[in-house]
């Protein structure tokens, strides 16, 4: 039974914390503004977050540190603080979008506005995570998630190229709009490298009292939940690829992302994707926060835990209500949900180096791990991935911002 919770923690992080809101919105963009030629962007962002997923587990389940914790004591609070706050400014953002995705999704379903279901919708999160416990949240959005499986169906009912996907694995540079294909590639990073999750999984391990036996499963769930999601994620792209991109339409509003289930599914179509939107970024939105409440927490040396009453541990508590309440003002403000979305991700490529490099510190070092530490392997793929990203998205963030994208 333990470890089959242990797998269930990896497939909601791969669920709830790979395919949502910004995988959906920057996977859709590509395949109808590309096609195949950015599924590059997902295998790789894949291969670095399943090994920064298990380096995760493994630090937890060897020293009982999560991530913001060790970074803390390994390297003081002055340094802990610079990465805390640009996750939090850049959490702030994406609990927006997240909250904006289930409002949305409402909004397919009823023709009501975004703005109208952004309090409820916020109030309805709230509840879950001040009521729920830590394996609630993992159990029900895990198995409401599988509604995603309707991306892959689709994908397979309508034929794709499978010669030309494959090409699409092999980086390339565009032949026009150059600077719209690179912030397209570093959002599908920040997509899926989301620094949110290694906090979530990391806490949650301890939560849920992991050891040294745990390390065999905790590679298993690395790479399992994190490829589920890349599935799920690649298929998207493809849908877009074989639906949008024929007919010249472009990702600037959500729904028209919703169009790419329509011709394999028929009147299905609207319903699977709201549903999908809708449970994916709920669940997105728990952790997203929930994740915030850990590393502040483990920053400051507060107590912290989902599974222990609100009360008891009330500054960890207040900490996801503030951050829902900041993520769901947004709404209020009338921001586009498809343009927050963007920006944040392309903002959490930016910030990756300074929240990721401590990993290779910290998994090096045997004070920690013990004799578990990285090989070379790991850290390379880590290093190099997250260098390139960051200088890709230094340089074309201003390019799109200029060009008005």
């Amino acid at each position: 039974m333990k470890k089959f919770l242990q797998v269930a923690l990896g497939v909601v992080t791969g669920i709830g914390g790979f395919l949502e809101v910004g995988s959906i919105a920057t996977a859709a963009e590509a395949g109808a503004s590309f096609k195949y030629a950015l599924l590059w962007a997902i295998a790789l962002g894949t291969i670095c977050l399943i090994f920064l997923v298990e380096m995760t587990g493994r630090l937890a389940a060897i020293s009982k540190h999560a991530v913001a914790d060790a970074v803390r004591e390994r390297l003081g609070f002055p340094f802990a603080v610079i990465p805390r706050t640009a996750e939090i400014i850049v959490n702030i953002m994406v609990i927006g979008a997240e909250i904006g995705g289930v409002c949305l999704a409402l909004k397919f379903m009823t023709g009501i506005e975004v703005r109208v279901w952004a309090i409820p919708v916020t109030l309805l999160i709230w509840l879950t995570i001040w009521a729920g416990t830590l394996d609630f949240i993992e159990d029900a959005t895990s198995i409401l998630g599988l509604a995603s499986i309707a991306f892959v169906v689709a994908a397979v009912k309508m034929h794709p190229d499978v010669h030309a996907a494959l090409r699409g694995l092999v980086p390339s540079s565009p032949h026009q709009d150059a600077a719209h294909y690179w912030y397209i590639a570093v959002g599908i990073l920040g997509a899926t490298i989301s620094p949110y999750m290694f906090h979530f999984y990391g806490s949650g391990a301890i939560e849920d009292k992991w050891g040294e036996d745990s390390l065999g499963a905790n590679r298993i769930t690395a790479v399992l939940g994190m490829s589920f999601g890349a599935v799920m994620s690649m298929a998207v792209l493809v849908c877009a690829a074989l639906v949008l991109a024929p007919r010249s339409i472009e990702v600037a509003r959500y729904e028209q992302a919703a169009l790419v289930l329509i011709p394999a599914l028929g009147r299905w179509g609207l319903p699977l994707f709201a549903a999908t939107l809708g449970v994916c970024c709920f669940g997105a939105a728990m952790e997203v926060s929930l994740a915030t409440a850990y590393m502040t927490a483990q920053t400051l040396g507060w107590n912290w835990g989902e599974n222990k009453k609100p009360d008891k541990e009330a500054r960890f508590a207040m900490t996801y209500v503030i951050m829902l309440l900041l993520g769901g003002t947004l709404l209020l403000t009338g921001i586009d949900p498809l343009k927050l979305t963007m920006l944040a991700m392309a903002l959490t490529a930016v910030i990756l180096p300074l929240i990721v490099l401590p990993f290779v510190l910290l998994l090096n070092d045997q004070t920690y791990v013990h004799e578990h530490t990285n090989g070379p392997i790991g850290n390379t793929v880590v290093i190099v991935t997250l260098v390139l990203a960051s200088i890709v998205a230094i340089v074309t963030i201003p390019l799109e911002i200029m060009g008005g994208g």
